[in-house]
């Protein structure tokens, strides 16, 4: 060994072959895209996003945003919207 010692911290490398994209995503990344862009959008609900938005349904009073007939797409948004009002509903129960 020859005593040097690297810091995680230091600044990042800027050669290609050095860029790790989980830790440094391009500005332009395409990692998150809106439901109506998904590829996969209109295949059918799947099993974790239809329990996931059973749940929600529940906890915020508002049964009829479930239905077991959606696409991935569809539950998606309604995943985000029942997330959005649950986050606001909670934060106004906040000390």
């Amino acid at each position: 060994m020859n005593g040097a010692m690297t810091n995680k911290n230091s600044a990042r490398p800027h050669d290609e072959d050095d860029v790790n994209p989980k830790i440094d995503p391009a500005l332009n990344s395409n990692t998150e895209k809106e439901p109506d862009e998904w590829v996969s959008g209109d295949d059918p609900t799947t099993g974790a996003q239809a329990s996931y938005l059973k749940t929600l349904s529940e906890e915020c009073g508002e049964p009829d945003a479930f239905a077991l007939v959606l696409t991935k797409a569809e539950a998606s948004k309604r995943i985000d919207a029942l997330k959005s009002k649950r986050n606001r509903r909670g934060a106004g129960n906040q000390p």
